[in-house]
């Protein structure tokens, strides 16, 4: 084989080897994610329902003096579980807004054996806006909104057992975080101080007013449509 065969032979197969290589540059493969792992950040959007526990600590206010005209605040703790519904919706890159609805069966109570006072409630409830900071898998946020709740006061000053009921309506503020375990379900916790102002109960002595204020912290589970 002479030298001019032998050149174009070998050029032949450093052209091909060139296109190959470059050919093989032209193919983009992305990795797999590891088995397991869920994409579930910035996914806050959408309607949810979710469910919630947790513990409360609270006062009863005497504002008249109706009990005793020196102690006039008495100490109330107690479990709540509740369901609640809600909405989402992304307004500003990284600010999500929302709306929620709550109501709690509670044991929140106290009692007083030496003033004959024994206060219970029985349920809580609120109306929330939200406003949090989209973090990708978690949703740190603020909560503000109309608080309600259903009591029952006791007056065993004189006749025992002698009680009334009513419904506190007031405010309430918070804040909480969100942790995405799923694409439609995450973790929610959150601490609130409500203040649920004053009613007129009618008990054994006539009419009194008491207020309620609390603190309540929960645990819940929340499920995204």
């Amino acid at each position: 084989m002479n030298r001019l065969a032998v050149s174009l032979l070998a050029g032949v197969a450093a052209l091909s080897f060139i296109s190959s290589v470059q050919a093989a540059d032209l193919i983009i493969s992305e990795p797999a994610p590891p088995v397991g792992v869920i994409d579930v950040g910035g996914n806050w959007d959408g309607l949810y329902v979710g469910a919630f526990a947790g513990y409360g600590w609270g006062t009863v206010n005497d504002d008249d003096g109706y009990f005793n005209a020196v102690d006039t605040e008495y100490d109330l703790t107690g479990w709540q579980v509740g369901v609640a519904v809600g909405a989402n919706f992304t307004v500003a890159e990284a600010i999500v807004a929302g709306i929620v609805a709550d109501v709690a069966w509670t044991d929140l109570s106290g009692e007083d054996t030496v003033d004959g006072i024994a206060y219970d409630v029985n349920w809580l409830g609120s109306i929330r806006g939200r406003l949090g900071f989209d973090g990708g898998a978690f949703l740190p946020y603020l909560t503000a909104g109309v608080a309600f709740a259903g009591a029952t006061a006791t007056d065993n000053t004189v006749v025992p057992g002698v009680e009334d009921d009513a419904t506190h309506i007031g405010w309430t503020v918070g804040a909480g975080v969100e942790f995405a375990v799923a694409d439609n379900i995450s973790l929610d916790l959150l601490y609130r101080y409500s203040d649920y102002g004053s009613q007129t109960y009618s008990l054994d002595g006539g009419d009194t007013d008491l207020g309620l204020t609390a603190h309540t912290i929960s645990a819940g589970v929340n499920f995204k449509f």
